[in-house]
């Protein structure tokens, strides 16, 4: 599904994005050996069973944050973004972990026509993340650079 031009968004619009996942291992493992972390926090269960107060690996939140901005793309910037500007206010709650499904909902917080980009304008949404209990994991604000209809 296509996202929505620059015109086609409203500031106080919600998106509840249909596409949920659950967090596995792999997921977990893979994404932080990829970026080259090698916090035990995310890769020792032996150490995060008997060293930490959760007792088991934490999801690497960079993952979290990927996963919940990506979940947004298809109803919301999918073909009509022209680039992702920058990420504010960055939290993680609540912490992740394997088997964990994530949900994510996003809201349009402001809009601005471009003043240098004729033709696009700039989108800041507010990104939150749920686990399956309906605990927030994660938030975030996210501006993107988007196009407007064409003529």
């Amino acid at each position: 599904m296509p996202g929505l031009y620059y015109d086609q968004f409203q500031v106080g619009q919600v998106f509840k994005h249909p596409i949920r996942r659950t967090i596995t291992e792999a997921d977990n493992v893979w994404f932080s050996a990829m970026t080259h972390n090698p916090s035990y926090l995310h890769l020792d269960e032996e150490y995060c069973h008997n060293e930490t107060e959760f007792g088991q690996r934490l999801v690497n939140s960079c993952f979290t944050l990927a996963l919940m901005v990506g979940i947004s793309v298809g109803d919301t910037v999918l073909g009509t973004a022209v680039a992702n500007l920058g990420w504010d206010d960055v939290r993680f709650p609540k912490p992740l972990f394997h088997g964990d499904t994530v949900r994510v909902e996003s809201e349009v917080l402001e809009m601005r026509e471009s003043k240098s980009r004729p033709g696009e304008g700039i989108v800041i949404f507010a990104h939150r993340a749920f686990n399956q209990n309906g605990e927030l994991v994660a938030h975030c604000k996210r501006s993107s650079l988007m196009r407007k209809t064409p003529a």
